[in-house]
């Protein structure tokens, strides 16, 4: 993230309508059509600043000491950028919402700084820090900013993560340990209070009635108690809505097997998940039991009856729910998170035996994840889960989420189908083969992950130099820029 985003992440915070930063004297920053001190930045930190904005094509005008101004596209919106020199060749950076009219003011002075204030200590705009009365306050904010993630923890400033960046709260003050604990003790129910205690970390979901439901995990570090809450919002997200690939559909069609969402932490598998379910729902006439730790989109039955069981609440584990869903006659199954090898097993047993079983691991693409569930069992029962693995896996999804180049996030997905060539290979433990049946198998709806991502930059949704980061094979992403014209402006090492 570039400096002057958490700057203008400040301005909007402090309806700041338009800012000029000056080196070593204090910001003007207007607010109200008002001029006020802001914090001194020290003239070769904004230096740093512009070099990092400025476009190629116009550094050579700003070396010249001309003026420039350009678009800037932040995580918090679009904004005008004027750069202009004073005073003998001094900086002068004016900030702006993109569209405004008037252009930023030239002051030749800073404004004058409150009278308590000494003269080299840097002037805040920023209201007096308060303290969190309740957390659901942090949680309105989060769905008003559209952030995904609140993290708090002790002895730091309350964050946000805002379409993939990590904002800092600084109206806030830093929590202490005893503080924050209090806090989160206030939506904590008593048996995560207890687990906390015992175990120094535990999960569970909190709603906000009318607002949204939160995923919540505490834990202990160093400095103290700490927390993190995903925002998981009120209304599922149809397929439509995410533009989920036709194949990912077509597996909500089977009425048996196995088929596996995968991808990191953070990459939308749940609501992708939730968006397949939710399709199901809307168009097939069947019992669904879902199994999660904690419980995260909630589905109302529709033209299915959905029974959904949460784990540490409804039933001790995975595995045990599981193996009950077997006698409470379900048509689908969703294993909230394969974690280990007794939940993977009956997973298995249970796509083999005539249901439709949707599961989630954490790995990164579609051939990792048949590798991943065959290394799990011990040496002498891999030859076995082969074939059954081969005949009840019908389709992994690995997915990850790319930044858009209007600061929003897109999902790129990789797709592994199992027709009888696919399901050959499992058999024979020939997985390194699986890349090259994805690209015979295109007219099939299966797909790579660079061949995802591709198709995004193409159609200028995202940057090349995102997609190359977000790219496992980033040697093969490089020869497909290339094949495609695709311009690189940045510097890689393709055999790293």
């Amino acid at each position: 993230m570039a400096h002057i985003d958490s700057f203008i992440g400040m301005m909007v915070q402090q309806n700041v309508e338009r800012a000029i930063l000056l080196g070593d004297k204090p910001a003007h920053l207007f607010i109200n059509g008002q001029d006020s001190p802001g914090p001194i930045i020290p003239a070769t930190q904004l230096q740093q600043v512009v070099q990092e904005i400025v476009p190629p094509d116009l550094r050579a005008g700003l070396a010249n000491s001309e003026d420039v101004k350009f678009s800037y596209q932040s995580p918090n919106g679009a904004y005008q950028i004027v750069i202009h020199r004073v005073n003998g060749g001094a900086l002068q950076v004016g900030i702006m919402p993109a569209g405004t009219s008037a252009a930023p003011p030239a002051p030749t002075e800073a404004p004058p700084a409150p009278a308590a204030a000494a003269e080299n200590t840097p002037v805040q705009v920023i209201s007096e820090k308060r303290s969190i009365k309740h957390i659901d306050e942090l949680f309105h904010m989060m769905q008003k900013r559209d952030a995904s993630d609140l993290h708090l923890s002790s002895k730091v400033l309350p964050m946000m993560r805002i379409q993939g960046v990590m904002q800092t709260l600084d109206e806030y003050e830093i929590n202490t340990h005893d503080n924050l604990k209090k806090l989160l003790w206030q939506i904590a129910p008593e048996r995560n209070q207890q687990q906390w205690e015992s175990e120094k970390d535990t999960d569970f979901a909190y709603e906000v009635p009318g607002l949204a439901r939160f995923r919540c995990n505490y834990f202990a570090d160093r400095h103290g108690v700490g927390a993190v809450f995903r925002l998981i919002p009120s209304e599922v997200l149809t397929a439509q809505q995410l533009k989920l690939p036709k194949a990912c559909m077509d597996l909500c069609s089977l009425s048996k097997g196995l088929v596996v969402v995968t991808g990191p932490t953070g990459s939308g598998k749940s609501t992708t998940l939730a968006a397949m379910i939710d399709y199901i729902n809307k168009t097939r006439d069947e019992h669904i039991i879902t199994i999660e730790d904690p419980v995260e989109f909630v589905h109302e039955n529709i033209k299915c009856l959905i029974n959904q069981r949460e784990v540490h609440v409804h039933t001790d584990s995975f595995s045990r729910a599981l193996r009950a869903a077997l006698r409470e006659d379900p048509d689908i199954c969703l294993v909230g998170e394969m974690r280990d090898l007794e939940t993977i097993e009956i997973a298995i047993t249970t796509a083999e035996t005539g249901h439709l079983v949707f599961g989630t691991l954490h790995t990164t693409t579609a051939p990792s994840t048949v590798d991943r569930i065959i290394d799990q069992f011990p040496p002498g029962q891999q030859a076995q889960i082969r074939v059954m693995l081969s005949e009840s896996l019908k389709g992994v999804i690995a997915q990850t989420l790319l930044r858009t180049v209007d600061g929003k996030r897109v999902a790129a997905h990789e797709i592994l189908l199992v027709p009888t060539s696919v399901a050959n290979l499992i058999r024979e433990g020939k997985t390194f083969q699986l890349p090259s049946q994805m690209q015979i198998g295109k007219a099939q709806g299966m797909q790579t992950m660079n061949d995802s991502i591709i198709k995004h930059v193409v159609e200028g949704r995202v940057a090349p130099i995102e997609g190359y980061i977000k790219a496992v094979d980033k040697v093969g992403i490089i020869q497909s820029y290339e094949a495609n014209n695709i311009n690189i402006d940045f510097e890689v090492n393709v055999g790293g």
